[in-house]
């Protein structure tokens, strides 16, 4: 994507708005690298863990860790579905503000925890925040952006929980050393930062056009575009946009419930939605993440936590490179790409496993662990937000976007509770459960060459006129401008 394509799009209420809620994102990455820095924190398992005579030190409990690791995936549920309900009653930005509020309270519970119950309890409320964000963060920079940068946009919010992991590594390397709860504490403490300039500068935020339209505001809608639009584009121009979500949300379903999603074309949209995030957590990302770091602690030629660096910062650029080209090269051909690159290198992480060890296997396998983080990053890691938040209908997307969302979290509980005993050779197949996430990247590169719509260029309303018209999915692409000013009297969707 041409930098004059970006900066046609954005002006300076848009790019501030934009600005804010990518912020937000990077807190999830703050926090799930802030946990697993403290679990390995003398000073940490000296205030929850037992004291073990063996060893002569504390150790953190395998059933207190199970919870640490288990309890926030109800949190992140209740969060997405709570976001989803005041995201749709009382606005995006109403939100938002919601989520920096259960953030406030999670992060006064962890830095002042002196007990395991405290301190689980802490980090499930933390966690409600990022169900918060998690609900409203990509649906709302679909809305707001114009077509021609939505995949860029919408795919900051993985990319920011990529920067927040390599960031809170950074930090908690600093403060490790640190002598006393400070250690962890500190890090844990840096989760009030991004709430408190997201709370603080959350009123700059428009309220969703659509959504406004939605709740019979059309004044307020037509001058929320117009702040998101002016200096960027013409009078006839906006005025044209705002004609199309008139007309499209007055042709598309009326009541915008939970059973809808269900019915007629809203049913194919709904199993793209899911699929989508079913496909972003089974094809190999935790398994390659873990397996990757356990497997560079064996090795001593290298420092671990450069390896680490290394790979966040590869994973970084990459996923900056999707975003860039999804809007130019199209969600399809980076989403196809991403899974046979994923397919190959996790086959080969399986086949090395079963070899005996040696420097060139070493090496092999933690070039492997690179390339694979290369084609996760290139597609599904960014753009399985982007396909999840643009192919529902407008009245149904918060509904169809969280139930989406739940399969992801379900999904990701379960592997990450699976994986670690996996990959441990002891007691798993080690390496060679590579097979099996290889056989899932093979189903996820024919999902995405047969199953997900080419909505590159397209606005929100444009994809709905496609799909309320039986538009076969591999014939999104060859389309091109699609005239939106539809008839009031055209058959309803599912009706």
């Amino acid at each position: 994507m041409k930098m004059a394509q970006i900066s046609s799009a954005f002006n300076g209420r848009l790019l501030v708005t934009c600005s804010i809620t990518a912020l937000s994102q990077i807190n999830l990455g703050l926090e799930q690298t802030a946990f697993t820095s403290a679990q390995t924190m003398p000073a940490f398992a000296h205030a929850f863990g037992a004291y073990s005579v063996e060893g002569d030190t504390h150790r953190l409990g395998s059933d207190f860790m199970d919870l640490l690791n288990g309890l926030p995936y109800v949190g992140l549920v209740f969060g997405l579905l709570q976001g989803s309900l005041i995201s749709r009653r009382f606005g995006r930005r109403a939100s938002l503000f919601v989520m920096c509020l259960w953030a406030f309270f999670g992060v006064s519970l962890l830095v002042t925890a002196h007990s395991q119950l405290q301190i689980l309890f802490g980090r499930m409320i933390t966690y409600i925040s990022m169900g918060v964000e998690l609900a409203v963060v990509p649906v709302l920079h679909a809305e707001l952006v114009p077509a021609q940068v939505r995949g860029f946009v919408v795919g900051t919010y993985h990319t920011g929980l990529l920067v927040g992991q390599l960031v809170m590594s950074l930090i908690c390397r600093a403060t490790r050393e640190t002598e006393g709860n400070f250690s962890w504490r500190v890090p844990l403490g840096l989760l009030y930062v991004i709430p408190g300039i997201v709370f603080c500068l959350g009123w700059l935020i428009p309220e969703s056009p659509r959504l406004l339209l939605i709740n019979a505001r059309p004044e307020k809608a037509r001058q929320s575009l117009q702040k998101l639009r002016q200096a960027r584009f013409t009078d006839d121009e906006i005025e044209q946009e705002f004609g199309q979500l008139c007309d499209t949300i007055d042709i598309t379903t009326d009541e915008g419930n939970f059973r809808e999603i269900f019915r007629g074309s809203h049913m194919q949209r709904t199993l793209i939605t899911i699929g989508a995030n079913i496909f972003m957590q089974v094809t190999g990302d935790s398994f390659v993440s873990q397996y990757g770091r356990a497997f560079v602690r064996t090795v001593d030629a290298v420092n671990p936590f450069s390896m680490t660096c290394i790979y966040s910062a590869i994973n970084i650029f990459v996923s900056l490179v999707a975003m860039a080209l999804s809007d130019t090269v199209g969600r399809v051909p980076l989403l196809f790409a991403s899974a046979v690159i994923q397919a190959g290198s996790l086959f080969t992480l399986g086949g090395l496993g079963t070899t005996d060890a040696s420097p060139a296997v070493s090496s092999a396998t933690m070039g492997m662990v690179a390339v694979f983080g290369v084609g996760y990053q290139i597609g599904w890691g960014p753009l399985s937000h982007v396909v999840a938040a643009e192919v529902s209908t407008t009245r149904l997307r918060d509904v169809t976007y969280a139930v989406g969302a739940i399969f992801s979290i379900l999904i990701q509980c379960a592997i990450s509770l699976s994986v670690p005993r996996a990959v441990d050779e002891q007691t798993g197949p080690g390496s060679q459960v590579g097979f099996l996430f290889g056989i899932f990247a093979i189903c996820a590169a024919l999902f995405s060459w047969f199953c997900v719509p080419e909505c590159k260029g397209k606005s929100l309303e444009e994809m709905d006129h496609l799909f309320l018209h039986g538009m076969p999915i591999r014939e999104f692409a060859r389309v091109g401008e699609v005239n939106v000013h539809l008839s009031k009297e055209v058959e309803k969707d599912g009706v």
